[in-house]
């Protein structure tokens, strides 16, 4: 699982934040930069695809190596050819290839993750998914560090500390590319799930109907009433980091940070903080559980967005850049390791690559298509008001979970006993 969420969390950054400090560093202006950052929202739609993912079967793959580990590696091999092309295109030169290789490199990516999912579920009973959670989210955080502050130093090693040089993030991006054979050989050490699927039907209509249809209305049925407030809480509980995170790189490059810089206090040890706080989220879900915990995260993301406004009064310290990142990656640790658990534990496991694709595609399409406008609102606006906006941003997330937790509370409560005074419906 460590292994594996390496895979998956290497081409994140090098399609967002991470080439959104290469764009920024070529001269593209902030508003193009917020807009290409809708290549994310690919994520957000890639339920469309999982019932293929989690039933159609693969010429020789998936009789090699079975259903999801065979669309796990096509999925692999994909990003890594996509990688290739963007290290490939110099965007000063042709920006809406390099828009276009990242979009192939975010399909692939969103791909492999929903059979990554399927593949975690499916490995072992629910009282291990928290644990599970946290470990995937320690590989996906460690190819965060080498996808984000790797990249920045190879790049600044070959093209130069200073200035856009294409050579150095030519360089940076084919060794992104090379190390998806983290993942690739991951694959061929690990084992095929065991968890029995039903048979792929032959007609279309009925095999899109039992792989797309049934697992939305296996959701609907299980949690009825609570169906339309969990939605509502996945929807926005990343819409403020989220939309905060599609400017932070492009951020320190306007207030004048080196690549080296970046690469070691907000990638390297940003993501050291990261994994402790996912350490922790995985310790609070066990001993806490998955909403108080979830709620935490909410309070903390929506938070720690204030100290980006400080910072952008502050000026280019790197002491100062390091106290906000330390807060930042914390409170992300805690709410990435809660929001993973949070939905593993809303799936059906007979259902699990669609249901768990459907619900992560509902947390990024709305955060995903606000940060897209990021770049005019700074443009507009200002870095440090945009920050405070973004922390604005978080407040539903925080008063649904609130909710979730009284009607979870209720739920175990059960309905009054028979006898007992029932409470009065006035005010």
């Amino acid at each position: 699982m460590l292994l594996l969420g390496f895979a998956a969390g290497l081409p994140l950054l090098l399609t967002l934040s991470t080439l959104s400090f290469r764009l920024r560093e070529a001269g593209i202006d902030l508003s193009a930069i917020g807009y290409a950052g809708w290549v994310g929202l690919v994520y957000s739609f890639k339920w469309c695809w999982s019932p293929l993912v989690d039933r159609l079967p693969l010429p020789v793959l998936t009789t090699a190596l079975g259903q999801r580990r065979g669309w796990i590696l096509l999925s692999q091999l994909a990003v890594a050819g996509g990688l290739v092309g963007l290290a490939l295109t110099d965007p000063q030169q042709s920006l809406v290839r390099a828009v276009g290789f990242a979009l192939f490199v975010a399909f692939a990516s969103a791909t492999q993750d929903i059979a990554l999912d399927a593949y975690r579920i499916e490995s072992a009973d629910a009282a291990r998914q928290g644990a599970l959670a946290a470990t995937y989210q320690a590989g996906y955080r460690l190819a965060m560090l080498w996808s984000g502050a790797g990249t920045l130093w190879i790049a600044a090693r070959i093209g130069g500390s200073e200035g856009y040089r294409h050579a150095g993030w030519r360089a940076a991006y084919l060794a992104m590319a090379a190390s998806m054979a983290v993942g690739i050989l991951a694959v061929f050490f690990s084992s095929e799930p065991t968890v029995a699927h039903p048979p792929t039907e032959r007609r279309w209509l009925p095999w899109l109907r039992a792989a797309l249809a049934e697992p939305l209305a296996d959701f609907l049925r299980r949690h009825r009433r609570q169906a339309a407030l969990t939605l509502a809480l996945i929807a926005t509980y990343r819409l403020s980091d989220t939309t905060m995170a599609a400017m932070v790189n492009p951020f320190y490059v306007d207030m004048g940070y080196k690549k080296e810089q970046v690469a070691v206090v907000s990638n390297a040890y940003g993501v050291a903080m990261t994994l402790v706080g996912t350490f922790l989220g995985g310790i609070l879900v066990a001993q806490r559980g998955g909403l108080p915990t979830l709620l935490l995260g909410a309070l903390l993301s929506a938070g720690t967005n204030l100290l980006f406004a400080a910072l952008s009064l502050i000026g280019p310290q790197v002491a100062a850049l390091a106290a906000v990142v330390s807060a930042e990656y914390l409170a992300t640790g805690i709410a990435s390791a809660a929001f993973v658990a949070y939905l593993s534990s809303l799936t059906n496991i007979g259902y699990s690559a669609t249901q768990y694709a459907l619900l992560s595609s509902v947390m990024q399409l709305l955060p995903k298509w606000a940060a897209g406008f990021s770049g005019a609102a700074v443009a507009a606006v200002g870095y440090p008001k945009f920050f405070v906006g973004t922390a604005l941003l978080g407040l539903p997330a925080i008063w649904l979970a609130l909710l979730a937790i009284r009607q979870e509370s209720q739920r175990k409560k059960g309905p009054p006993k028979e006898g007992h005074p029932q409470p009065s419906k006035r005010l």
